[in-house]
């Protein structure tokens, strides 16, 4: 009875006493001990409140009901639906929406709700995957700037592949400590083909230099991924290298030369087909003729094979703490294994390019040691 007149009242009450009422019987519905009649009649009432013709009734509805978890779910379902004002406060929060029903709205919502969506406080894998795959940028972004978010490996990939273009969602990606180094390195090259076609770049320095410089960058930057990407994950970054052909032998030659040999191992086994175990043993104590034909089943040209050769023996003596040295002394031993015979040869300008490399970073990281004294 109590509920006939509230309907009758609110057929004469203005808009901003409808919006105050129906937020109140929102509250009591969800809060309150009611009778099971009296429950029922509060539930009527506030479905039919879904079809008031003002805005502010329905977000009056939405924002009782949005956090509980016993709210009808009809009404729940419906103010999901409705206007995107409206439609927020229960995208961000309702505990009643299911896996299921978010995607949906990720599949077929615009970028706003598929934000909201993407920032709800718990997002399953399930859910993370969806956006990942259809997602707008903005949506991917808000995906990881959500700490509570459970995203896949997978997931991260599908990101760095749609929208590794965006700069703001490349940088986000960069920043997550969860990200594979594959998807790294993948959107490492994507940047480096940014700076190489930027307009202000090749006006600087031609589009010639401008590939080159930022090629050799991309190369230096693959090194240093190295250092940070864990030893379960080498296969997924080689087999991301020798899919793009980025795993030649001169990268693997720079790889032995900066002392990655446990990089250089998982290169071989992955190449070669060979157990890891035997080609772990192989690099920490085998002899040369053994490494040479690891060496030829992985492909790699017998003009690199004594370089390395030469490499892997100092790197194994500081291993054991029999010598110190760094890749500066590593490059000119191979530049001297190389000999004259091989001056000037495509290999000797590398070992040599990557010797200069090394002078120079010694030499910034001595001057800054000497200004910060």
């Amino acid at each position: 009875m109590v509920v006939g007149h509230f309907l009758k009242w609110m057929q004469t009450a203005r808009v901003s006493e409808r919006a105050a009422a129906a937020g109140a019987l929102a509250r009591a519905y969800i809060n309150a001990e009611l009778p099971f009649e009296d429950r029922c009649a509060a539930e009527a009432a506030l479905t039919l409140l879904l079809d008031d013709p003002s805005a502010k009734v329905r977000l009056a509805l939405a924002d009782a009901l949005s956090m509980s978890r016993y709210a009808p779910m009809q009404i729940v379902s419906a103010l999901a639906a409705d206007q995107p004002e409206v439609a927020a406060l229960i995208l961000a929060r309702s505990p009643l929406l299911t896996d299921s029903d978010l995607i949906d709205r990720v599949a077929s919502g615009a970028s706003a709700t598929q934000r909201l969506i993407a920032a709800r406080p718990a997002v399953s894998m399930a859910l993370s995957a969806a956006i990942a795959e259809v997602g707008e940028a903005e949506a991917c972004r808000a995906l990881l700037d959500n700490p509570s978010a459970d995203i896949a490996s997978l997931s991260f990939r599908r990101m760095a592949e749609r929208h590794g273009d965006n700069a703001p969602l490349r940088e986000a990606l960069l920043r997550d400590a969860r990200l594979p180094s594959d998807c790294r390195h993948m959107l490492l090259v994507k940047l480096g083909d940014a700076l190489k076609t930027s307009p202000l770049v090749i006006a600087m320095m031609g589009a010639a230099r401008a590939e080159r410089i930022t090629r050799e960058a991309c190369v230096r930057a693959s090194l240093m991924l190295i250092d940070t990407t864990h030893a379960s994950e080498f296969a997924a970054l080689i087999e991301h290298l020798r899919i793009r052909g980025d795993l030649t032998a001169s990268f693997l030659v720079r790889a032995v030369a900066h002392g990655k040999i446990d990089f250089f191992g998982s290169a071989l086994v992955a190449l070669t087909t060979q157990g890891e175990a035997r080609v772990r043993a192989l690099l920490a104590g085998g002899q040369d003729v053994a490494l040479a034909s690891l060496f030829r089943k992985a492909g790699l040209s017998i003009t690199v094979h004594a370089v390395i050769l030469r490499a892997l023996k100092v790197w194994r003596e500081v291993a054991n703490g029999k010598r110190v040295a760094g890749a500066q002394e590593v490059t000119w031993l191979m530049l001297r294994e190389l000999g004259e015979a091989g001056e000037g040869s495509e290999l000797a300008r590398l070992l040599k390019s990557i010797h200069l490399e090394a002078l120079r970073e010694n030499a910034r990281g001595h001057a800054l040691a000497i200004a910060a004294a």
